[in-house]
């Protein structure tokens, strides 16, 4: 559904659908096949052995899209953007957080209604299955718009220096942490000191797209391109060095991991948001309907993946695990969506409705 406060551009769409495209096959090429362990052999296919990588585009993306809304609306109001964000997050993540309580209903807790706000971290009830545990992420993002109206009014004031001064911050913070922390990896994968920068770095980008969107626009396919293998460099990187499932959680590549993940993701963001590059009208339409159902599939995904291996079990129908795994990930995918369909249409779009102006 369009916003009502910044003009819609399709392609910021296709990148939320990459970005649930991404984590869809992250989890299922895991769950069926590699089983949570690293695949150090196969960096080329870091992108999606270490597809978690998906997540920090939808940080990346999230700065990027409200700055812009910031850059388009002189004012903003505190309280119909955060009614706003509610509506648009909260209604189907409430759904999962009733799925989650019910399943654990047995060690059920007065104080797990906090877990609500804080899905990310101690015993969260969504974390404790695979069919709800893409929610850690809620939490995360929720808090970036409790401070987003402040750091947008902030940026636009003060220009790019006042983003990157806070970057450096949260570098300085990350270092701190990496020294106390009892498992730094873990800390800065699923905490807001980890991926605070992230979100920074996509406002930050934001700022250089308008800009600079002239000389942008006169860019094309290479740009796209080379940004795109940017990307895959830094998840082959990983994959081969410091994967999130190594058993050794002290590496000092974490330190600097989200900021390098959102500066690959915010350079292809960039140039993907401005080359004037023309879709087939059929990819368009369908990479647009797949960001606009991006946030049902990137919920409910772990509930089809897991009802599909109960159901049918391993699969092995070439025994050769990327074969088989893109066969299996395109059922999956096609289900999926279709499940995603009929929860944005059911659950997310009345709620969707109800949004106002920001201004």
């Amino acid at each position: 559904m369009k916003s009502q406060n910044i003009a819609h551009n399709p392609r910021l769409d296709h990148l939320r659908c990459l970005a649930a495209a991404i984590v869809f096959l992250f989890h299922t090429y895991h769950y069926y096949f590699l089983k949570w362990q690293p695949v150090e052999s196969k960096p080329w296919f870091g992108i999606i052995s270490e597809g978690h990588t998906g997540v920090g585009l939808f940080f990346t993306l999230s700065g990027f899209l409200f700055m812009l809304i910031a850059l388009n609306n002189d004012q903003i109001s505190y309280r119909n953007f955060i009614t706003n964000r509610f509506l648009r997050i909260f209604p189907l993540f409430l759904v999962i957080f009733f799925i989650a309580i019910s399943v654990s209903r047995d060690q059920f807790r007065a104080a797990d209604w906090g877990y609500m706000f804080f899905s990310n971290l101690g015993e969260a009830p969504t974390s404790g299955s695979f069919i709800t545990g893409a929610a850690w992420t809620i939490s995360i993002e929720f808090t970036f718009y409790l401070v987003f109206p402040f750091l947008g009014r902030f940026a636009k004031e003060r220009g790019t220096g006042y983003l990157i001064r806070l970057i450096l911050l949260m570098l300085l913070f990350k270092m701190a942490a990496y020294g106390v922390a009892g498992n730094p990896m873990h800390m800065y994968y699923s905490t807001l000191l980890g991926r605070f920068d992230q979100f920074l770095i996509g406002m930050l980008f934001a700022l250089l797209y308008t800009q600079h969107h002239e000389w942008l626009s006169r860019r094309g396919w290479l740009w796209v391109i080379g940004a795109g293998l940017l990307v895959l460099l830094n998840s082959g990187i990983q994959a081969r060095y410091a994967s999130y499932f190594m058993a050794e959680p002290w590496h000092a590549f974490w330190v600097t991991w989200s900021m390098q993940e959102a500066l690959g993701w915010g350079l292809f963001i960039l140039f993907w948001a401005s080359a004037a590059i023309n879709l087939p009208r059929w990819l368009d339409r369908l990479l647009q309907k797949g960001g606009e159902i991006s946030y049902s599939f990137y919920l409910l995904h772990g509930l089809i993946i897991f009802l599909s291996f109960q159901l049918v079990g391993p699969i092995h129908l070439t025994g050769k695990i990327l074969l088989d795994g893109l066969i299996v990930s395109v059922l999956l995918y096609l289900i999926t969506w279709w499940v995603a369909c009929l929860s944005y249409d059911t659950i997310e779009k009345p709620f969707l409705a109800l949004r106002r102006r920001y201004g």
